[in-house]
């Protein structure tokens, strides 16, 4: 071993560890992993940043672009809409389910299309009466799959036809052959069996209330006759009492008629109501600097069945006409996360009041101010319907209460659906490349107004990008230093003579496992040098081997910290760590036994 790859050994050992660590952002760790690269002289500086320009990295942010504005021209939601007519048997739910967002993550992001479809996810299961917890992980398995079927359905294709050697990189629907028979094998024994492998988590009632029950936090408070708050905002009642970001005003009550989520601007007068939530202790705190006395319709706690009545009435009061109240998930790429609600402020902000908390399956109890936001939790949020969704997408949320298939207008969606099939036409035909024909069609998206010029940059994953830009030079550092021909040697002598059906299988296992502790999109990058040079040492197709690492970064089933999708069901369905084994692993096996003799047959 010489010098130079000791070094890029000893990086791409740290990489990884850092990566399973999960601590720093893995976009953070892949441009540690470059710095260090450039720092041991291993890569001429010219070649250091030249993945930032990489046509594979370019097709990636294209690709989100076209699927953002897919989105927003209702084609996805087209596709989705019978959805709701398909019953409550769960087999059928599920087959439906899996193969409508697998066809989806065909064409665009994975994750986009699953941030799509888990909102009727939860709404189906709540209809018939099960925990989302039966739905959630097939959902999320099957935009895995279905990324597999295309160039463009996941990053570590789009990775892999950059390492094809020959005359062409891999065509649109190079990867369909193999990608099609592990879906529909995937979707056939998810639908069939491996529903019943997933852990039945929440109430199985049907009934959410139970999750997040308000009755018991809300009150009501008078502005008494005299007050000195009577003639003033309703923000300087809440900046001067001390406790503003503890005391939720969901509600203000004039002359019996009620507004939801008042402006913090609104004037307030003798004898108005205020509906607000508060713990105990916040409560007692802000009538005692504020004088306003409690209003004539709190609960009675001392009768059961009348409290959960007066619950669900509460409930349905917080939410009214133009004013809705939703539930949504904070996604791992949310700006909320390590952040309180005392310091975003997010009812002058946003024009949203955070009514509770839910993380684990359970309702925090604790002051609303003071809880520090997780990846996953379950926020009940009350805002006004028409700004709501954009709200909590620029907050890096998920809307996940029944969500009505919001459909693009007929020219909106057959514009987007043109653009979309004319770029593909493109591709298939060899007029353009992947990468000019998927800018072409995302320039076209913005100059129709399917998506604003913002929108478009919003829409690309720049995390993704930038660990993309970052680890391409480290897998050619990996390469040139000779460091993946070491490895590969590595493997020949442990696993000489083996049959090129058992080579295929350990490299797609190999690189399966380590797509389970690390970005999918590393781990084609690290993994695929390392199969070419073990493809030329025993003569077999690079082709195929490439296939192997393809679909081994694209399945993994065994973690929750495998691919964002697993992380974005995790709270949602109210999973555990190792719930994902128990369906992922015979899934992974399946997927292994079917995906080899696909390979040989088509690409060896």
């Amino acid at each position: 071993m010489t010098t130079e790859q000791g070094v890029v050994f000893a990086v791409l050992a740290a990489t990884l560890a850092l990566f399973a660590w999960n601590r720093l952002r893995f976009d953070v760790v892949a441009m540690l992993a470059l710095l260090a690269i450039a720092i041991a002289g291993l890569l001429p500086p010219e070649q250091l940043f030249a993945g930032f320009g990489h046509p594979a990295v370019v097709t990636v942010a294209a690709v989100l672009v076209v699927s953002q504005g897919l989105v927003n021209g209702g084609v996805v939601d087209n596709i989705a809409q019978f959805l709701g007519r398909v019953g409550h048997r769960p087999t059928l739910q599920i087959l439906t389910l899996t193969g409508v967002v697998a066809l989806c993550s065909g064409f665009i992001n994975n994750v986009g299309a699953l941030a799509l479809l888990m909102p009727v996810a939860v709404w189906m299961s709540r209809e018939a009466g099960r925990s989302p917890s039966l739905l959630l992980m097939p959902l999320a398995f099957g935009s895995l799959l279905g990324g597999t079927m295309t160039l463009i359905g996941t990053p570590p294709n789009i990775i892999i036809a950059s390492y094809r050697e020959g005359p062409g990189s891999f065509g649109l629907f190079d990867f369909a052959p193999v990608g099609a028979a592990i879906t529909i094998a995937g979707i056939a024994f998810i639908a069939l069996v491996g529903w019943r492998l997933t852990p039945q988590r929440g109430d199985e009632s049907g009934d959410d209330e139970k999750l997040f029950s308000v009755g018991d936090y809300l009150t009501e408070l008078k502005i008494p006759e005299g007050s000195s708050f009577a003639g003033s905002t309703l923000h300087h009642l809440l900046s001067e009492s001390g406790e503003d970001k503890d005391v939720v005003v969901l509600a203000l009550i004039r002359d019996d008629k009620r507004q939801l989520a008042p402006s913090t601007y609104k004037v307030l007068k003798e004898n108005d109501l205020l509906l607000v939530e508060s713990d105990t202790e916040s409560l007692q705190a802000f009538l005692d600097n504020t004088g306003l006395e409690l209003g004539g319709r709190e609960d009675d706690e001392s009768d059961a069945s009348e409290g959960e009545k007066q619950a669900e009435y509460r409930k349905k009061e917080l939410k009214e006409g133009d004013v809705q109240l939703t539930e949504a998930v904070i996604t791992p790429e949310s700006s909320l996360i390590g952040q309180t609600a005392n310091r975003l402020n997010l009812r002058e902000r946003h024009g949203i009041n955070i009514v509770a908390v839910a993380r684990q399956g359970q309702r925090l109890k604790r002051r609303l101010g003071d809880i520090r936001f997780n990846a996953g939790d379950i926020l009940l949020v009350q805002g006004v319907e028409d700004t709501l969704t954009s709200t909590l997408s620029s907050l890096g949320c998920l809307p996940l209460a029944e969500r009505g298939l919001r459909l693009g207008s007929p020219r909106k969606t057959v514009l987007a659906g043109g653009i979309f099939i004319a770029t593909i036409v493109a591709i298939v035909s060899g007029w353009l490349s992947a990468p000019v024909a998927l800018v072409a069609g995302a320039v076209a998206m913005v100059l129709t107004k399917l998506i604003d010029a913002p929108g478009a940059y919003k829409a690309i994953d720049w995390s993704v990008i930038v660990l993309l830009a970052a680890m391409i030079p480290v897998g050619q550092a990996l390469e040139t230093t000779g460091g993946a021909e070491l490895i590969a040697g590595s493997m020949l002598a442990v696993g000489g003579g083996l049959a090129p059906a058992a080579v295929l299988a350990m490299v797609l296992v190999g690189t399966m496992l380590l797509s389970n502790v690390v970005n999918n999109a590393a781990a084609a990058i690290l993994v695929a040098p390392i199969a070419l040079s073990l493809s030329a040492e025993l003569g077999l197709a690079s082709d195929a081997v490439l296939m192997a690492v393809a679909v081994g970064a694209s399945c993994a089933f065994l973690t929750p910290i495998g691919h964002q999708s697993n992380a974005l069901v995790m709270e949602p369905g109210g999973y555990q760590f190792g719930d994902y084994w128990k369906l992922g692993l015979p899934l992974s096996i399946l997927v292994t036994v079917v995906a080899v003799p696909m390979i040989l047959w088509v690409w060896a």
